[in-house]
């Protein structure tokens, strides 16, 4: 399998955290540093991804969780972007996850004619073309969207510049996969099943992928709770750590055995 998942911390919390599209668990410094005195974290490079970049293991959200899941105790799962719905689809399956935090992630990507807070279809389409003309290019674009929004966006482009390829580059088999599952995935209708599970739905205001309208209604359907942060972008544990910690306290007080 090859997963690389890198353990930090001491608490007596178990924390999995799990990365969005094309970038690695090596993002999560800030938040990890936080976190890393009530928690034992366990943070995962997804398939093709950072030390994972030659892991058999498929991208497709259930198998990965289920992977995951051998791999760590029973836990608080928390995962953003691309990494949020696979923690999604891991609350929904399996009884390992006690409590469940979604940073900046929705249940489906792609805009509907029923689902009007999602990315226009035809951006995400046109990211999966140009991966095979241009990978570095779209890779590019793909980091100034989640820079927009920012409060300091071109200093947040730098940033993720700068981490993209720390751990190598990603799998272009797996980066298309990766576009494959947010242009496909609905786990609208699955959601109120998540009644019974703490889980927090952590958004940016200033998000321009994953809106604070579409993580709202989501909280809604299975009783979560909701935070919108002020003047985050789509990756709020950058500037705005301590206030995703904030946001996560109650699912980390809520965690049983």
């Amino acid at each position: 399998m090859n997963l690389y998942i890198d353990r930090q911390g001491s608490g007596p919390i178990p924390l999995v955290l799990l990365h969005g599209w094309a970038m690695h668990g090596g993002v999560f410094e800030n938040l990890a540093n936080a976190l890393r005195e009530r928690c034992t974290l366990y943070i995962v490079d997804l398939p093709g991804h950072g030390y994972s970049h030659d892991s058999t293991l498929p991208l497709e959200p259930q198998a990965c969780a289920a992977a995951i899941a051998e791999a760590t105790p029973p836990a608080v799962w928390v995962g953003w972007s691309l990494g949020g719905l696979i923690a999604q689809q891991a609350a929904l399956s399996l009884p390992q996850v006690r409590a469940l935090g979604v940073l900046c992630s929705t249940p489906k990507f792609s805009r509907g004619a029923d689902w009007p807070y999602g990315s226009e279809p035809t951006l995400v389409r046109q990211l999966a073309t140009d991966l095979e003309t241009d990978y570095h290019a779209t890779i590019e674009r793909f980091l100034a969207l989640e820079a927009m929004g920012s409060p300091d966006p071109r200093g947040e482009l730098r940033h993720l510049r700068s981490l993209v390829f720390a751990r190598g580059e990603p799998d272009l088999r797996i980066l298309q996969e990766g576009i494959r599952i947010l242009d496909r995935t609905d786990l609208r209708g699955d959601i109120p099943s998540l009644s019974s599970l703490p889980s927090a739905w952590i958004s940016g205001r200033r998000d321009r992928l994953a809106s604070s309208a579409a993580m709202q209604w989501t909280a809604q359907q299975c009783g979560g709770r909701f935070t919108e942060i002020e003047h985050a972008g789509h990756a709020p544990f950058f500037g705005y750590a301590d206030a995703v910690v904030a946001a996560l306290t109650p699912l980390l007080e809520s965690f049983r055995e």
